[in-house]
């Protein structure tokens, strides 16, 4: 797709129309940046997991035993490759951090089920937001407790024609 010939106007209008698509898929839930809403569908796709209302403070899915998962995604882009995940908010809410690290094109990188003491041990508190920064460092795959679900997030993403 030549993308170069469009104007601002059109370019705009196509990512409104893909946004707007995503959403009718059911991969998407809102109308902010789609990093998160992504993440949360493929985890519970690839597990099964109950996916929280929006509303619900704390963790955003559940599985049939009852474990909370919080579920952060963050995209790297070769003009921001930071790997710190959005806010936590409430560190006492979830019982796993589900995270994930997209490529620029929305590719799974690697993904992780992360125990919440370790999120706990490894996050620091940041007084101007009222909220928990985590990094989701390469050094966390080797964790006590890890478990690395990349493979299982990337097939869901190679199967997804929703």
């Amino acid at each position: 797709m030549n993308l170069k010939k469009y104007t601002v106007a059109e370019l705009l209008e196509t990512h409104t129309a893909v946004l707007n698509e995503l959403r009718d898929r059911e991969i998407l839930r809102s109308a902010n940046n789609p990093t998160g809403d992504y993440a949360e569908w493929l985890f519970c796709q690839a597990f099964g997991w109950d996916q929280a209302a929006n509303s619900v403070k704390g963790f955003d899915a559940t599985d049939a035993e009852g474990i909370r998962y919080q579920i952060k995604g963050r995209r790297l882009h070769q003009l921001n490759t930071s790997r710190q995940l959005s806010a936590i908010r409430d560190m006492s809410g979830f019982d796993v951090l589900a995270g994930v690290l997209f490529d620029a094109a929305f590719v799974v990188s690697r993904a992780a089920l992360i125990p919440s003491e370790l999120v706990r041990d490894r996050s620091k508190f940041t007084e101007h937001t009222n909220s928990h920064r985590f990094l989701l460092r390469d050094d966390i795959w080797n964790a006590e407790g890890v478990v690395d679900v990349t493979a299982n997030l990337q097939q869901v993403a190679s199967n997804s024609d929703v």
